[in-house]
């Protein structure tokens, strides 16, 4: 059975649950932009204990992070078993023919950091704000209507989709294919077969589903005359805590990359 949720919204009353949405969005991305700019090992420890304090703060369970992360992070562990043993010229340690180099072992500290950093304070964002909430705030932060209505969409329709996938895959069971312990992951050439033709009526049906859809919403009226004004945003809260720890975060970014500026320039000053 095939389960799909997009939906990581964990209901809480801390402080980052509060936080204005559109605040929180602007400060987040600017975090993840400044983590994404370090090109230094000596700031990931940095990065990582704020992102991880930022986690803490929100109140959200570590059962919640390891679901979420435990995809990406195959991505970690190809980079873990590939780059120490290949990039750089000093050895450290050789068994035979196998040789751990520092330069691997530093480069992937330092993807493994801001990779995980970057994911922590996106998985912070989804978890600590309503989906309709985000969507409302990055409007009324001026994401065209048209964006807005197809991330809506999209994301009502992946639930669908999913649901019709499941259905599917119930009626194909019950036909006699799928049975038996790990059957879904034999790659015989019936069992692509049967895969090839279930991919292609999924997709024949939400082609035809959106064609539906398009057409309801159009004789709704959707699309025609002038688009309202109104963003539906709202004014910005003005309680203290929220501008203040906007502040905090947006001083935090500027940090991390005037850090790596200095750094940056100190390594070219001595020659390397």
């Amino acid at each position: 059975m095939t389960t799909l949720s997009v939906d990581s919204y964990v209901p809480g009353r801390s402080l980052l649950h509060r936080w204005d949405p559109r605040l929180k969005l602007i400060s987040l991305l600017a975090l993840m932009f400044a983590f994404a700019t370090v090109q230094h090992l000596t700031l990931v420890p940095a990065i990582a204990a704020l992102s991880l304090g930022l986690y803490v703060a929100a109140r959200l369970p570590l059962g919640l992070w390891r679901q979420r992360l435990s995809y990406p992070g195959l991505l970690i562990l190809g980079l873990v078993l590939v780059l120490p043993f290949s990039l750089g010229p000093t050895v450290i340690w050789q068994w035979g023919g196998v040789a751990l180099r520092q330069e691997g072992l530093a480069a992937t500290a330092l993807i493994a950091g801001r990779f995980l950093s970057i994911l922590t304070l996106g998985l912070i964002l989804l978890a600590t704000t309503p989906f309709l909430s985000l969507l409302q705030a990055m409007r009324s932060l001026g994401l065209p209507a048209i964006l807005t209505d197809m991330t809506l969409l999209t994301y009502r329709y992946l639930y669908e989709i999913a649901d019709t996938l499941a259905t599917m895959q119930r009626a194909m069971q019950l036909r006699g294919f799928g049975q038996g312990p790990h059957a879904w992951l034999r790659l015989n050439r019936q069992a692509l077969e049967q895969r090839a033709l279930l991919a292609g009526n999924l997709l024949i049906r939400s082609y035809e589903q959106s064609e539906r859809v398009y057409r309801a919403m159009r004789l709704r009226g959707h699309g025609q005359g002038h688009p309202e004004r109104g963003t539906g945003g709202g004014k910005m809260q003005t309680w203290a805590p929220h501008w203040g720890l906007t502040a905090a975060l947006l001083g935090a970014a500027l940090g991390l990359i005037m850090a790596e500026v200095a750094l940056h320039h100190g390594y070219n000053g001595i020659g390397l």
